[in-house]
């Protein structure tokens, strides 16, 4: 059992990675605006947090293994978190992530495509800064995690491929679900293969 904290548990993301930590045992800070909306589930502790109050953040983090951020990237500022978990002490720090920065050719981001939806281009930019960021950290044994094109509520089936950091595309299109986009993330808590990498998952 490993002492996660997750932060951003009421979302879309969040609630199906709290739920998979619960279901496997883990001891849970589940951290959001409103701590109200969060499941209640074993082994889960709800918390108020604010993810621009970074001293108060570093606080609720301090004393566990790793931190998983599943914040909306228009509603934070990656400095901010990675210098809360920092300052907490957390070596380890997983965010999820988005698919715009995946490479649909080498060097051709999907975001840079002409097709791409405007209405998600402001969240899909600032996940790719994000995850630029993060590979400026030289202290954080950080993990992101970007989902497929299609990243959409659907079942548990533990059954999907695993990439780097070209977008996984199947016979349904780019897609993953929210539960099994879950379980990859857990399963690379409980078994690290991906230190201080992007990779993703998709059917």
């Amino acid at each position: 059992m490993a002492r996660i904290a997750l932060i951003g548990a009421s979302g879309q993301a969040g609630t199906r990675i709290l739920k998979e930590l619960s279901d496997r045992g883990h001891a849970v800070t589940a951290i959001a605006r409103n701590p109200e909306k969060i499941a209640a589930l074993p082994n889960v502790s709800a918390k108020a947090g604010d993810v621009a109050d970074k001293d108060a953040l570093a606080k609720l983090l301090a004393g566990h293994d790793a931190v998983v951020s599943a914040v909306r990237f228009a509603d934070c500022d990656p400095r901010v978190l990675i210098d809360a978990v920092r300052a907490a002490g957390v070596k380890r720090y997983l965010v999820v992530g988005g698919a715009g920065s995946l490479e649909v050719a080498p060097g051709q981001r999907l975001i840079d495509q002409p097709d791409f939806p405007q209405a998600y281009r402001p969240e899909a930019g600032k996940g790719a800064e994000f995850l630029a960021v993060l590979k400026q950290e030289k202290e954080l044994d950080w993990t992101f995690l970007s989902p497929s094109a299609e990243f959409v509520p659907g079942e548990r089936t533990g059954k999907f491929r695993l990439g780097k950091d070209a977008l996984l595309v199947g016979e349904q299109g780019s897609r993953i679900s929210f539960e099994d986009y879950a379980v990859a993330l857990v399963d690379e808590i409980e078994r690290p293969a991906h230190s201080r990498q992007r990779f993703t998952v998709g059917y």
